[in-house]
């Protein structure tokens, strides 16, 4: 036969495939949450009355939007431990590149959500004594994030397939640990079918999600 496969060695080392995917989803929670903050913040700059802060908030996001994330990656890991004089690790230095990183795509689609909202829900607003503050808390935000939602959950599965770059710093995390189990069991096209096979069912329930929220969003 040309291939032999034994597909024994996942179960044997469902510990470390299990340790690897729990710093795959913690590392993406913690980037969505960072991102979606730092990118509605970016957002607000963006359409701020004030030049000097649109343009400041335009060159972040257009900077970010034109590198690729494995140089950022490597950036944040080896240049930030020479700019402070210490290491701060491989964990820390990937979750902040992942964050400053989608917080630029993030942004735009914040932005995107903002604009749809009715100018005159903040006109509204201010008439009863709201600041512009408390307007776009109470009144802008939510209406946003509701249109939106389906949009960031999308950038969201897209940015769990882009932690499997975190191998570059050599983060162990569900990639890189059925790697080690590959290499060590001699095990290679066993390990990157199920690697393979998981991707594909996370990411593909997930945008089953994605399709009937906005279905619901629609109706």
């Amino acid at each position: 036969m040309m291939f032999d496969l034994d597909f024994s060695v996942i179960p044997a080392n469902s510990e470390l495939l299990w340790e690897g995917m729990k710093m795959t989803f913690l590392l993406t929670g913690l980037a969505i949450c960072g991102g979606i903050v730092l990118g509605t913040f970016l957002a607000l700059l963006r359409i701020a009355k004030v030049p000097v802060l649109q343009h400041v908030a335009a060159g972040y996001v257009n900077f970010f939007r034109s590198l690729p994330l494995i140089l950022v990656i490597f950036w944040l890991f080896f240049l930030v431990p020479l700019i402070l004089g210490r290491p701060v690790g491989a964990f820390s230095s990937v979750l902040v590149a992942f964050v400053m990183f989608e917080a630029a795509y993030y942004s735009e689609i914040i932005r995107a959500g903002i604009n749809s909202v009715r100018p005159g829900q903040l006109a509204a607003a201010r008439a009863i004594g709201l600041t512009y503050g408390q307007s776009m808390r109470y009144i802008v935000l939510p209406q946003a994030f509701r249109a939106m939602t389906p949009i960031l959950l999308t950038q969201a599965i897209i940015l769990f397939q882009d932690t499997s770059l975190v191998y570059v710093v050599g983060l162990r995390d569900f990639l890189v640990s059925a790697e080690i189990v590959a290499n060590r069991d001699q095990k290679l096209v066993e390990m990157f079918l199920f690697v393979a096979v998981v991707y594909f069912t996370i990411c593909f329930l997930a945008s089953m999600g994605v399709k009937y929220l906005q279905r619901r969003l629609a109706t």
